[in-house]
């Protein structure tokens, strides 16, 4: 069990004559009533509390606590509690912050004094393990675990795996993840610290290391998981149509070629920008209505088209996974999905096929520690590294 420290404390003696009753004389500690609740949507503190509480308590109470709190901040939903004693005497105020921080107010001879207390997380590791049937997302509910799990490990292999055609049923998963407690009860998960996922006989690995460029997951052998593209610009949908130079077009009833993806899902699902860019276009663009499209390094363009909403304007720098629009039928489409495409130089390239270029390896000089890190964690596996990657 935790137990709390006091952080940050600030004494404010305030003469209550100047802001609410003196308290009743008393040879004894006086009864206290208690009132709880939650802050209400749109809503102050003297609101809260005016049936309780009049106008100069409650302003010695903010008083009391502005050196370490402004309770003009109240977080909608959050609890608190206040102790009265007779006639409405305030003896005692706490406010939960958030789940790790406390507010409380407390009266000591006359006057009120204000603490945040401040508490962390206890952090364990659990193994969950699972086997594909029908999802992704199935295969952890199976395990046990929430949807989140599920989007964490998408993440991770996202540049290496395309979750929406690749996973195979008997596939396998791996998952060693911090598990976030307090008082003894689990809350969520934390970070996956090492994944292992087995697809046929292909085994891929990845461990979580912070280097001084900041944190991301590597292979054992120390390259990056993450790539200068993303596999797939949409999170678990259904692909519609393929890379062909051949197809009947759905509108035009005429055979042509198609050179991208067609992803279909519903209007409104986010469109990821699948690597680092500047826009070059972002508006109507002949049969594909509303259109963006990104220019890359070395010669790199994407195209993602039918949108129902685009969020970026032409001359912009977008980030990999910046959500750049929406997708939607617009343009020649039967129905909401997004027509994705990736070309080099001018030639068109297959977006599954393709070998995407990686990012940086692991420095020289932190080698020793990732070597550190990468042995503990896989052994969280139950598991050792894979012979390559």
């Amino acid at each position: 069990m935790l137990r709390p420290s006091t952080l940050t404390a600030a004494l404010l003696v305030l003469p209550t004559s100047l802001f609410e009753p003196h308290p009743p004389p008393h040879d004894r500690p006086l009864p206290l009533t208690t009132v709880e609740g939650r802050v209400l949507p749109r809503t102050t503190l003297a609101a809260l509390l005016s049936k309780v509480l009049s106008p100069s308590s409650v302003e010695a109470l903010v008083r009391a606590a502005r050196p370490v709190y402004d309770l003009a901040r109240l977080a909608v939903g959050h609890p608190y509690t206040l102790s009265l004693g007779p006639d409405s005497y305030l003896a005692g105020f706490s406010y939960e912050i958030d789940e790790l921080r406390t507010l409380r107010v407390e009266r000591s001879n006359h006057s009120l004094a204000a603490t945040v207390e401040e508490r962390s997380f206890d952090l364990a590791t659990k193994l969950v393990r699972g086997e594909i049937a029908t999802s992704l997302f199935a295969a952890v509910n199976d395990a046990g675990e929430g949807d989140t799990l599920a989007l964490q490990l998408a993440d991770i292999f996202a540049w290496d795996v395309d979750f929406h055609t690749e996973l195979r049923p008997g596939d396998t998963f791996r998952i060693a993840v911090e598990e976030l407690s307090l008082d003894g009860k689990p809350v969520r998960e934390g970070r996956i610290l090492a994944a292992e996922l087995l697809r046929g006989a292909r085994r891929l690995q990845a461990v979580w290391f912070d280097t001084v460029d900041g944190p991301g997951y590597y292979t054992p052998s120390g390259r990056p998981l993450r790539k200068a593209f993303l596999r797939s610009p949409l999170k678990f949908t259904r692909i519609s149509s393929g890379f062909t130079h051949a197809r009947l077009h759905p509108i035009l009833g005429i055979m042509t070629p198609h050179l991208g993806i067609d992803y279909a899902a519903p209007t409104g699902t986010p469109v990821l920008a699948s690597a680092d860019g500047l826009v070059s276009l972002a508006g109507i663009y002949g049969g594909f209505g509303e259109a963006v499209r990104l220019r890359h390094a070395n010669g790199y363009e994407t195209l993602y088209g039918h949108l129902s909403r685009i969020l970026v304007r032409p001359g912009q720098r977008v980030f990999q996974g910046q959500v750049i629009g929406n997708v939607g039928a617009t343009g020649l489409a039967t129905g909401p999905h997004l027509d994705y495409r990736m070309s080099r130089n001018g030639v068109f390239l297959n977006p599954l096929t393709v070998e995407l270029p990686p990012a940086e390896p692991i420095p020289d000089r932190e080698r020793p520690s990732f070597d550190v890190v990468r042995d503990r964690d896989l052994q969280l596996l139950g598991t050792g590294p894979a012979a390559s990657d």
